[in-house]
């Protein structure tokens, strides 16, 4: 849980702290050096889709990461034993759909594959409608 919680916080923490700070120095070097703020773009319903997009993409990728943490990778009976408390090789396992079974019993949660397929299909749907909205507002 410790190497989830450190890939986290590697992944999506510093690189926003890393952004938020980028930005916070932008604005500081604008606003001492006498430059007029820059007008904010439109905030279109192209670019809100857009970002729904990006948002359930990257969720969507943090779940599958979350999913493949139960599958065994150097020694295959660790997984069992640390998830189910079973010392066996698993029956069977899958990435896509995610999948653990030791003993005949599902390890990985119920909730990821439907999660998976829920932002996957926000993924399409947003963009597909993002783009059908930029072409429509060029007519």
């Amino acid at each position: 849980m410790a190497t989830l919680i450190g890939m986290v916080i590697l992944a999506l923490v510093l690189p926003t702290w890393a952004g938020i700070t980028y930005v916070g120095l932008v604005r500081a070097r604008r606003e001492n050096a006498g430059l007029p703020a820059r007008p904010r773009p439109r905030w279109t319903p192209a670019k809100k889709a857009a970002w729904i997009a990006v948002t359930a993409f990257v969720s969507g990728g943090a779940l599958h990461v979350y999913g493949l943490s139960y599958m065994p990778f150097l020694q295959p009976e660790d997984s069992c034993w640390f998830n189910a408390g079973l010392m066996r090789v698993p029956d069977s396992s899958s990435a896509l759909p995610v999948s653990l079974v030791c003993a005949g019993e599902e390890i990985v949660p119920w909730w990821v594959n439907p999660g998976l397929l829920l932002l996957a299909a926000t993924t399409v749907t947003a963009t597909v409608t993002s783009i059908a909205l930029r072409l429509r507002s060029r007519r």
